[in-house]
């Protein structure tokens, strides 16, 4: 069966929402097929202790405040979930869930979106399919001989499910010091934290807000010709949230380098060391999931999609949201998708009117 809109936007997560409420402002004719069963994206598959960086009301997307979580300063997952429920039904967006696209082809004057349920006949396409669904496992000698458990940040739920056992937790960025504060303080895990340098932890003071400040002032600084000043990697990779602080103060965080192969039941470092495990969480990451795009053969280094803003520099029917610096200033963040939707919305109502 095929259908048609003016407009399909692939994924229901946060930037699917914020491009549906601008294209809603914009009247446009469209529908968000999003492949989650329900409402809140990534959001409803975080581990049970995580928490954002920043406070409700700098963590909203357009339109509409998130509203503050009782007796937390920095929301949790769950709170998310609820507010993106909440902002889908508000803004009536038309989000057809359980639906997963499969290819986005030309075919003449449309692009066609194939999906399970049908395919969709469209003049123009926002994919805003994000980064959960590709995480990241790197090349590690020996990896296939361990004989333990080897997880990824998206299996990752509580310490309850390692009691008793030696983990590993392998990476030294946000996920990886919270998931091995979360084990650590837990005390009853035997848990080792493997980075790939020294961590470099933000001031305390630092949240969310101004990271979603700098990351705003690099984008123009650079758009307007000016010096890299380097962004938030200029300020350090790992926020300090309540948690982290609290293990990193206690001296749960002594982080070990990389260790350079495994064995059969543990790890081995390059000066010979090495630790037995039965479970190594790999917090290295996601790439974007862009592979529905495979077929427009658009695909540059590093696996990126040239673009200009949101738009794709070689097919101007297709826009990416979300998906990190490279499609807008902080856009894989709440408060950091407006912009770059607005901007997406904006430029398919103008399309349209051609």
């Amino acid at each position: 069966m095929t259908q048609h809109a003016d407009v399909v936007v692939v994924g229901g997560g946060q930037a699917g929402l914020a491009a549906g409420y601008h294209l809603r402002r914009q009247k446009t004719d469209f529908v968000i097929l999003d492949a989650e069963a329900a409402p809140g994206g990534a959001w409803q598959h975080m581990w049970d202790s995580l928490h954002l960086f920043s406070p409700a009301e700098h963590s909203s997307l357009p339109g509409r405040l998130m509203p503050a979580q009782a007796g937390e300063t920095y929301p949790d997952a769950g709170h998310v979930v609820e507010y993106l429920t909440d902002y889908e039904k508000r803004y009536a967006l038309p989000a057809l869930h359980g639906t997963r696209v499969e290819a986005v082809r030309r075919g003449g004057d449309r692009l066609l979106v194939e999906a399970d349920s049908g395919t969709w006949r469209t003049k123009a396409v926002i994919s805003a399919t994000g980064t959960w669904s590709r995480p990241f496992l790197p090349a590690v000698p020996g990896r296939r001989v361990f004989t333990g458990r080897q997880l990824h940040t998206v299996n990752y739920r509580s310490p309850a499910d390692f009691t008793g056992q030696n983990v590993i937790v392998v990476g030294g960025g946000n996920s990886g010091a919270q998931i091995a504060a979360d084990l650590a303080l837990d005390g009853r895990v035997d848990v080792t934290w493997a980075t790939q340098r020294p961590p470099r932890f933000l001031a305390d003071t630092i949240d969310g807000r101004v990271l979603f400040d700098v990351a705003t002032a690099r984008r123009r600084a650079l758009d307007a010709g000016r010096s890299d000043t380097g962004g938030v990697a200029a300020l350090g990779d790992i926020v300090a949230v309540p948690p982290v602080r609290a293990a990193r103060d206690a001296g749960l965080l002594d982080a070990k380098p990389m260790f350079t192969r495994f064995t059969t039941t543990g790890v081995q470092w390059a000066d010979g060391s090495r630790a037995e495990a039965e479970v190594i969480i790999w917090c290295t990451g996601f790439r974007p999931a862009l592979a529905h795009l495979a077929p427009l053969g658009l695909r540059g280094p590093p696996g990126h999609i040239p673009t200009a803003g949101t738009r794709a520099v070689a097919e101007p029917r297709l826009h990416l949201l979300g998906y990190g610096d490279w499609t807008g200033p902080a856009s894989a963040t709440l408060i950091g998708v407006g912009r770059p939707a607005r901007d997406a919305a904006r430029d398919i109502a103008q399309l349209l009117s051609t």
